[in-house]
């Protein structure tokens, strides 16, 4: 199970250090989850140049030639951002329950560990 969602904060906490141009320690958000592969893509890191054929839209303008945009990374490699301390932490569950008009709902809030403060 995924606990890592589309525009969550996370920080990157394996690969190459940024003194080797690597991106560990780097933090950004989360642009898409895929599921099924386990993998995430975080705008502006893992960022590969992908080769696009130069074509010619409907005004004339050309669109094409190196793109630099974010490969996928596996969720295991990074982590959520602490609001607070800003740094990697794991992720808890507060449930609450709440009655509203005679019907009792439960609520599922995302909690940090390592502050408690809600995400």
């Amino acid at each position: 199970m995924a606990n890592i969602k589309k525009g969550d904060t996370v920080i990157l906490i394996t690969g190459k250090s940024e003194a080797r141009g690597g991106d560990r320690g780097k933090t950004g958000t989360v642009l898409s989850v895929d599921k099924e592969k386990n993998r995430v893509i975080v705008e502006g890191l893992n960022l590969v140049k992908k080769h696009v054929r130069v074509t010619e839209n409907a005004r004339g303008v050309k669109d094409g030639g190196i793109v630099t945009e974010p490969a996928p990374i596996h969720i295991s490699n990074v982590a959520l951002v602490d609001p607070t301390t800003k740094k990697a932490t794991r992720l808890g569950v507060k449930v609450t329950t709440e009655t509203k008009n005679g019907k009792t709902k439960t609520i599922r809030t995302r909690i940090a560990r390592k502050s408690g403060k809600e995400i």
